[in-house]
């Protein structure tokens, strides 16, 4: 299943536009409070997808039911640019444990890459909902290949893979890859293309430089 939350006319669509926005890029604090901002209002979609059960909260007054979410989370980001929406995410789920993933884009002198995984940092995942994070996606087998590094820390209950912005391309990819598994996509905005360096046009440039600054090498 796919979400595309940009699709419906919400104050959302103010942030993505914001994050696409060169002028507004020039202000790294602004960007990266931005990409927080959209994992706040991801994290509230996908609470909407848990099981919940109805308990009694003591009021200074008497006793009040409300209905609480029972599943336990695992919000898991890729490093680096993920790390702000991974906050966003991890401020509703304040109670949620954390996994890291490094990968990168390994280029060679022709200007290809492949994707290398290095490390991953993360708590058993067995009978949880786990939030795989990145960004961007762009091609897709950075995802796929943090969603296997994942599944070697247990079988979780469910994932849900987030990202902002996505390409036609790799939304495709991930659901040709990951097809049978218990998997919910949420994009904020999918884009047609990819350039020949495989960045998501029109996109908004490489989101862990814009939040980060840009790196060597």
């Amino acid at each position: 299943m796919v979400h595309t939350i940009g699709d419906n006319n919400s104050l959302f669509n103010q942030f993505i536009a914001e994050i696409r926005d060169v002028n507004v890029q020039n202000d790294p604090l602004r960007f990266r409070r931005n990409l927080e901002r959209v994992g706040e209002i991801f994290a509230y979609e996908i609470s909407k997808t848990f099981n919940y059960s109805e308990k009694d909260v003591q009021t200074p007054l008497g006793i009040a039911k409300t209905n609480l979410a029972e599943d336990e989370v695992v919000v898991a980001s890729i490093l680096r640019a993920g790390l702000p929406l991974h906050n966003g995410l991890l401020n509703y789920f304040d109670r949620s444990e954390n996994a890291f993933i490094s990968a990168y884009r390994n280029y060679n002198e022709d200007g290809e890459f492949e994707i290398k995984f290095e490390y991953i940092a993360s708590p058993s995942i067995d009978g949880k909902v786990v939030i795989l994070a990145d960004p961007m996606l762009a091609t897709g087998s950075s995802m796929e290949l943090a969603y296997k590094a994942i599944l070697t820390k247990g079988t979780p209950k469910h994932v849900h893979i987030v990202s902002i912005i996505a390409s036609t391309e790799g939304v495709e990819f991930v659901k040709e890859k990951l097809a049978g598994e218990n998997i919910t996509l949420w994009m904020g905005a999918v884009d047609p293309e990819l350039n020949s360096k495989s960045y998501i046009i029109p996109g908004c440039g490489d989101a862990g430089d814009l939040a980060f600054g840009s790196k060597l090498g």
